[in-house]
This record gives structure tokens, sequence and C-alpha cells, in this order.
């Protein structure tokens, strides 16, 4: 069965070392990234268009039309389709959105989601329900799907047991250590990571420590390496 490499990451609008960033990114040798707080306002696209290049990667979907949820892939991946979708938007609170994107890699065929869910639970819960419906419209039945990214929560909360009903956390299932993620500089909590569908075979999981690490973002990326079975 093929492997696939995803790297979910926080990148903070890119206000930070852009050259940096690139290195993590790079340095880790993804298949897939999905990237959270990616550029949204004032020339997004080229932004995001920037990210793609440093690290070695393609556009895939996302952008500002997926509040700030981007999907990038290596040249090895094929791309099938794509969508952006936006969450419901309470009063005070930042948009919230998903990029989905069904790929193809040496005959197997699977869907990854990049979303970065509220601080608040409610919202967080709610939008974990618009997630499910967004992704049953947009990826065919049959095809396994991954969600990854910021999900603003730690394991054990219910956002997380929300998020691991249906599916398993790679970073639990295989990963070393307490795979901290937040801060860069400080890493003091778990609150990033990857939860694939029990047909996907977790190889690998660790989140990705780099000597630019707390250049490029306020957060460490995770990566998995996963196995997707053939159509």
């Amino acid at each position: 069965m093929p492997t696939v490499r995803v790297l979910s990451y926080n990148v903070r609008s890119m206000r930070d070392d852009h050259a940096a960033l690139g290195r993590v990114i790079s340095s880790a040798e993804p298949d897939v990234v999905c990237v959270q707080e990616a550029p949204r306002f004032l020339r997004w696209r080229s932004l995001c268009a920037e990210l793609a290049r440093r690290s070695g990667l393609v556009v895939v979907a996302g952008g500002r039309p997926a509040a700030a949820q981007l999907i990038l892939s290596g040249l090895g991946i094929d791309i099938v389709s794509s969508a952006e979708v936006r969450f419901s938007k309470d009063r005070g609170r930042h948009q919230r959105g998903v990029a989905i994107a069904v790929l193809r890699r040496h005959g197997a065929t699977f869907a990854v989601a990049g979303t970065h869910l509220d601080l608040v639970e409610p919202a967080r819960l709610r939008h974990l329900g618009e997630l499910d419906r967004a992704l049953a419209a947009h990826v065919p039945v049959g095809v396994p799907a991954l969600v990854a990214g910021d999900v603003n929560a730690v394991p054990g909360s219910r956002t997380w047991q929300a998020l691991t009903r249906h599916r398993a956390d790679a970073f639990a299932a295989v990963g070393d250590g307490p795979g901290y993620t937040s801060t860069a500089a400080d890493p003091r909590q778990r609150i990033d990571g990857i939860f694939v569908d029990p047909r996907i075979t977790v190889r690998a999981a660790r989140v990705v420590t780099h000597p630019d690490g707390a250049r490029a973002s306020d957060h460490l990326p995770v990566l998995a390496e996963l196995e997707i079975p053939v159509d």
C-alpha cells in the first residue's frame, strides 16, 4: 500500500521568518501539508504561493475562501478534487472553515481536511458537526479521509473525544513523548493533531523539531506517515 507523509502546521499568518518557515516544512519531506492560519488578507494569494515555493510544494486548495486553511502537496500527488467551506460564525469570533482535497497516490485515493477550530468549546463542537457534513458532501463514499489541524483543545477534552470517536489520533497511536506543539519556543501543550480513518494505517508520527522552529511560527508541526489502502 502507498505511504503518504502528511504534515499539519499552524504558520501564524506568515508573520514570522518566511525562509525559516520554508526550511522547517521542507525538512520534514511531506507529501501533503495542511496549513492553518495561512495568509488571508492583503496579497494572500501571492503569500500562499510563496509558502508553497519555499517548501518545494504546490498549492492544492484553500486560502481566504477556506478561512485561512491551506493544503499544499508535492508533485507526486494527483489532485482529484478540492473544496473550501466556511463554518457558521458567532458574533465577535474569528471566521473558521475547512479546506478539503481528494487526492491520489500510486493507485490509492484518500481525502484530507485541514481545519482550525475555535477558542471556545461550544463553537468547536458545532464546527465539528459542520466539518463532518462538509466531508460527506465533498468526499466520495468509500474514500478514507483524515482531519488535520490546530484544534485549540487538548487530549481528553470533549473536542478531542469528538475527533477520535471515529478516527485514530495518529500521534497517540505510534508517537513518542508528550507530543507538545505549542508554543514553539516553549512547548507545553498538545493542541495540534492528525486524525485518521480506521482504514488508514499509521506507520509513524512525530512533532517536527528544527533549529528554525521558533523563528518560523509559534507552533511546531506534526508529521504522520500513513499507509493508504489501494482502491
